[in-house]
């Protein structure tokens, strides 16, 4: 897939240009901006080129046959989202089970434009003792990876401020719907 993942990208003007620091082996890697379905098809691609074989969560209406055997394959993990689950500590809880472990998040949570990120990313990566990669798609720049990896100090507020410094000035494809708060 690494290599049928480059050349789709290369042939629509894609490049993968950061991945994850050598001796990482968990982590929550959220990704922004997500504002379109095509944020995952990039997204995804990208990780197939960077070797890294990531976990995300989707809802369960996406689970129908034939898509839901795809889904899986790629890494999907069903939630239920009309239910209150325990949702952080499920995934902190996987990060205890693997030696491996990469679980992308989209701390938007819709492709819609919101108010304020969700902080569940954070207090998953907090409680499963684990970085915070950043993730990118840039679409201004045609070029997505993994950027700066930050260990959670516990102080969200001080630790967003060095998150959303990143991701400022990324394009999204569609800018009007990104919001960093």
């Amino acid at each position: 897939m690494k290599y049928i993942s480059f050349f789709i990208l290369r042939m629509i003007g894609w490049k993968v240009t950061n991945s994850l620091p050598a001796g990482i082996p968990k982590c929550v890697v959220i990704m922004a901006p997500h504002t379109s379905m095509w944020d995952f098809v990039l997204g995804r691609l990208g990780f197939f080129i960077l070797d890294i074989n990531v976990r995300f969560l989707i809802k369960k209406e996406m689970f129908f046959f034939p898509l839901g055997p795809l889904i899986k394959w790629l890494g999907g993990i069903s939630v239920d989202r009309s239910k209150s689950t325990q949702t952080v500590d499920y995934i902190a809880g996987l990060f205890a089970k693997y030696d491996n472990l990469y679980f992308t998040i989209t701390p938007e949570g819709t492709r819609k434009q919101v108010e304020h990120w969700k902080k569940g990313f954070y207090y998953i990566a907090q409680k499963a003792n684990v970085p915070i990669a950043l993730g990118f798609l840039d679409y201004s720049k045609k070029h997505g990876g993994i950027g700066p990896v930050i260990i959670p100090t516990g102080n969200f507020e001080e630790d967003f401020k060095m998150i959303e410094s990143f991701y400022r000035g990324m394009g999204a494809r569609h800018p009007e719907m990104f919001n960093l708060s």
